[in-house]
């Protein structure tokens, strides 16, 4: 990769006659490292039981190494947009390409480490792998997003747009390469999991020695100072505390949907045949934000979005068979389809003196909002109804009182609620579709640790689960798995239903921004000096003053 270098005349040529050769290429190389992302993410989550069976890990040690690296690429993203500036993207690429296949390298280690160092160095190897990974996913963000915007200053929410079909792009790739390797036995998850560095080297391909142009903001002579006085706008504010909802919405309901639509279909095949759908249709639809923001503008297509996502999870929480359900789901990804890319396009559009720092703290801060409440918060969500619904089916609580973990609160939130033990639940019903319960679960994490050279007796957790499964599972066994399957069941669709407030309020956000534009005269795309401003064209507002 070549240092940040611009093409004579800066921004000028660009705008009158469009990309060039050389900036086409760079925006398809970016596009490719959402799409390592989306492959990355999938075929995680398809080998965390592998990991289980050669390294010995129980459910929870599992869900650690999972848990980790939204936080991580929330900061990423927020640090290295203010670094954009002073370095410029092909550094920053750089970096990301290495942060990429460096996590590959930490990863595969883990076979070896574990060899020489057991269980804990494999442990570390995975985890800090999957760290990693989110630096480098949050690098990509914070360079591809200013990129975008300054090579298509007049089309900034539509390539946007078009640039992040690249997630669900990836998510599709990975959930139909992990149905090809479920067709064949012993296929070592090196090779699964190695297949996220086929886009990671193709995009390192096409950016190593490419140009690339200087931020708009550089070319324009804006100051870091006036780059961080746009972060005072009231308007941009707003945008924050809109992307941090969305982030909630989006992605953290995102973490937990395909655990809920198992819970409720109790096929995991029909699950993953709804994730596919609607990620192949998010895909889709990314494509065609610009002649749809023509018609209503950037912030109508917010407005029927958030309405459509509030519609959809209320739906989800009505759903009992498959069809229903996957009209639902079909609803809510209608509505989560154009959340992040046209907000990330609005942010540009109003802001462009900002250049990478506002972008990064928008699209930063709604990460960090999915991992610290998102994702945390609905799980919160599924406990406390979990816990009402049992409760109100008995009051006596019998059922409750052998299935429910220490009590717990997210953030010093009221109620204190003390969730179903997992592990508990797990080994009387298994997970769902699968015939695995019954404390067969137990039977299992016990071969796996005896095939990974581990003695069962020396893992404190498994052997308190199974004394508590002898002593008080198994003898109300019989009398506990109908509650308890009624409680997770109603859990998930009520998490889901009170969810929708959070678009329910993005809504009238929404409304309440497109008001405030009308007032200023309507929405019109704010450019900087090198490019006639015909953004109304995509936008639906009118041509926006040159700034000098």
């Amino acid at each position: 990769m070549s240092s940040n270098i611009m093409r004579p005349g800066g921004f000028a040529p660009q705008s009158l006659s469009g990309p060039t050769q050389n900036e086409k290429v760079l925006f398809w190389a970016s596009f490719l490292t959402l799409i390592a992302a989306g492959i990355g993410f999938s075929v995680r989550g398809a080998v965390l039981g592998d990991w289980g069976r050669q390294f010995g890990f129980t459910q929870g040690e599992l869900g650690t190494i999972a848990g980790g690296g939204l936080v991580g690429f929330g900061i990423t993203i927020i640090f290295f947009s203010f670094v954009a500036h002073l370095f410029g993207y092909a550094p920053l690429m750089v970096i990301a390409f290495l942060f990429h296949v460096s996590s590959a390298v930490v990863t595969f280690a883990a076979t070896p480490v574990y060899a020489s160092y057991g269980k804990e160095g494999a442990f570390w190897c995975l985890n800090i792998g999957m760290w990693l990974f989110a630096f480098g996913n949050g690098t990509c963000e914070a360079v591809i997003n200013p990129l975008t915007a300054n090579l298509y200053p007049k089309e900034k929410t539509h390539w946007l747009n078009i640039l992040h079909a690249g997630w669900p792009g990836g998510l599709v790739l990975g959930a139909l390469l992990g149905l090809a390797f479920n067709q064949f036995e012993n296929i070592r998850w090196e090779i699964k999991l190695g297949t996220f560095l086929v886009p990671t080297l193709l995009y390192g391909i096409l950016m190593f020695g490419r140009k690339f142009p200087r931020s708009e903001v550089s070319a324009a002579g804006v100051s870091v100072g006036t780059m961080l006085l746009e972060l005072a706008s009231p308007i941009l504010l707003a945008l924050v505390v809109l992307q941090m909802m969305v982030g909630y919405v989006e992605l953290g309901t995102d973490s937990w949907i395909i655990n809920i639509t198992e819970t409720i279909l109790k096929n995991k095949d029909e699950a993953l045949i709804a994730f596919i759908v609607t990620n192949v249709l998010m895909f889709t639809l990314r494509f065609f934000a610009g002649p749809i923001v023509h018609k209503i503008s950037p912030l109508g297509l917010l407005f029927f979005s958030a309405v459509l996502g509030a519609s959809g999870l209320l739906l989800l929480g009505q759903s009992n068979t498959a069809g229903m359900w996957l009209l639902a789901v079909t609803v809510y990804a209608l509505g989560k389809t154009f959340y992040w890319p046209t907000m990330l396009g609005v942010v540009s559009e109003q802001f462009p003196r900002g250049g990478a720092v506002t972008l990064g703290v928008v699209g930063g801060l709604g990460m960090l909002s999915a991992g610290l409440l998102g994702s945390p918060g609905i799980g919160y969500k599924q406990d406390l109804a979990a816990m009402q619904y049992l409760t109100e089916v008995d009051p006596a609580k019998p059922t409750y009182d052998r299935y429910k973990a220490d009590a717990k609160s997210l953030y010093g939130l009221t109620p204190k609620v003390a969730g179903l033990d997992n592990s508990k639940v797990g080994t009387l019903l298994g997970k769902p579709g699968e015939d695995n319960g019954m404390a067969k679960m137990i039977e299992k994490d016990k071969e796996n640790l005896k095939k990974a050279g581990r003695d069962p007796s020396e893992v404190k957790s498994l052997v308190d689960l199974d004394k508590w499964w002898t002593e008080t599972g198994k003898p109300n066994a019989d009398k506990d798995s109908a509650p308890l399957e009624a409680a997770t069941l109603y859990a998930g669709k009520k998490a889901l239903t009170w969810t929708a407030a959070v678009p329910g309020m993005m809504a009238v956000g929404y409304l309440i921004l497109i008001l405030v534009f009308k007032l200023r005269g309507g929405y019109s795309a704010q450019v900087l000096t090198g490019h006639a401003a015909n953004d109304e064209k995509f936008t639906g507002g009118t041509e926006g003053p040159g700034e000098g």
